[in-house]
């Protein structure tokens, strides 16, 4: 999933007065777009899930809703006002950089999995089997719990970016406009 942190420039050096460099500043490439005149936006990839996509739909009992909006409106409350430990990963997904990160000391990748608006990457987290164990834990929860997606039918991102749909998500494309409520849920 895609995560956009706002950082104003004087974070990288843009202050009234120039400064020396210390031992707790810390530099990393990633690529950035200009949101105003002093603040700039970087994506990170959240390490170990996968989150439905932004135009994604999911199907319940009372038929279909966004789920993947849900799961950026969750991630979007969740940074609202806070700061966040960025814990840069090696390697990029879809050319961005991959990084954990936590909000209040809490694993923000976790809070999504647990909410039932990600699904956990474990091939990503070798390296990190704890967090890999605790994913997996936070999923087999939401689904028990039938939180968020788990509570109707969904596709797994991975499969939706390729091209398979829910049978509602299927009548969007073809028409070109929202989904067809007409017949329920898909």
């Amino acid at each position: 999933m895609r995560l956009a942190l706002l950082l104003p420039l004087f974070l990288i050096g843009c202050c009234s007065q120039p400064t020396q460099g210390t031992a707790d500043q810390a530099s990393f490439a990633a690529a950035a777009r200009a949101i105003d005149g002093d603040t700039l936006s970087v994506d990170f990839r959240l390490l170990g899930l996968d989150a439905p996509e932004k135009r994604q739909l999911c199907a319940n009992d009372q038929g279909w809703w966004p789920c993947g909006k849900a799961a950026q409106d969750y991630l979007a409350r969740a940074l609202r006002d806070q700061e966040v430990r960025i814990t840069l990963a090696s390697g990029r997904t879809y050319r961005r950089r991959v990084a954990t990160v936590e909000v209040s000391g809490v694993d923000l990748g976790e809070r999504l999995i647990a909410a039932g608006l990600a699904v956990p990457a474990v091939q990503y987290l070798k390296s990190d089997p704890d967090r890999a164990t605790r994913y997996q834990r936070a999923f087999a929860t939401a689904k028990k719990a039938e939180a968020g997606m788990h509570a109707g039918r969904w596709i797994e991102p991975a499969k939706w970016r390729r091209g398979e749909r829910l049978s509602c998500e299927a009548r969007v494309s073809r028409r070109g406009k929202g989904p067809d409520t007409r017949t329920g849920p898909a």
